[in-house]
């Protein structure tokens, strides 16, 4: 595991948008996406760039259960936002919150997690310590799954929505076996409220009450933080 200390989310952005930059120049074809406040830096970095990604492939991690594409709080309205539309994708995935059968849609993408092997993964860390939309308690050995939200993460993402009330209760996630899959992972973490999470990632006990843990278990994981996000780790 390597740790890498920024000043701030644009010297994040930076670093993680040279780290995938990298990537993509030695042959990876598969980028794994995440949404929320940690890589938006990192997507607008990609998008002023002269990257192509016209002949590689995007899997986003999760998708609120119940919100259609063109819904504004949806992941997948997210990525178009931030990436897709300045920047297309040869194929881009995201979970189908709205299917009529939602474990049978989670089974179908792990199917294409396998058919299209995953090499860099853009993570970023919930206050407790979740991955994905992956709560603690989460089974290690999870792939894609429904996932009834916590009353945290409700709380947590209640900052982009008018009103709680209007947060979705459920999303359909990638798994933490799915995760894990993963060539490499790079997680992006800003901010004091995420101090308790990223020191129990990096040097806490591998427990599925925080699932962030299990990437002590992974070859080639990045963690690029501020030092408010890194403060309780130091202070150990």
């Amino acid at each position: 595991m390597k740790i890498i200390e920024v000043r701030d989310q644009v010297e994040g952005g930076k670093i993680a948008y040279d780290l995938v930059r990298d990537k993509i120049a030695m042959g990876a074809k598969v980028l794994g996406l995440a949404t929320g406040s940690s890589p938006i830096e990192l997507y607008r970095q990609l998008v002023a760039s002269d990257v192509d990604f016209s002949d590689l492939v995007s899997i986003n991690l999760d998708e609120y259960v119940g919100l259609s594409a063109d819904n504004d709080q949806s992941y997948r309205y997210f990525m178009e936002d931030k990436l897709f539309k300045a920047k297309p994708f040869k194929a881009s995935y995201v979970p189908d919150g709205l299917a009529e059968d939602l474990d049978a849609a989670a089974l179908a993408y792990d199917r294409l997690i396998a058919e299209h092997p995953i090499d860099v993964q853009i993570l970023g860390i919930g206050r407790n310590g979740h991955i994905g939309f992956n709560e603690p308690g989460t089974p290690f050995t999870q792939t894609t799954h429904v996932v009834d939200l916590q009353a945290s993460t409700i709380e947590a993402n209640a900052r982009f929505f008018e009103d709680e009330a209007e947060v979705p209760r459920q999303a359909i996630s990638m798994g933490i076996a799915s995760i894990m899959t993963a060539k490499t992972i790079i997680l992006l973490a800003y901010g004091a409220e995420k101090a308790d999470a990223i020191a129990g990632l990096i040097s806490g006990p591998v427990t599925e009450e925080l699932p962030a843990s299990i990437l002590q278990r992974h070859e080639d994981v990045v963690i690029i933080a501020d030092s408010a996000a890194l403060s309780q780790y130091k202070n150990n």
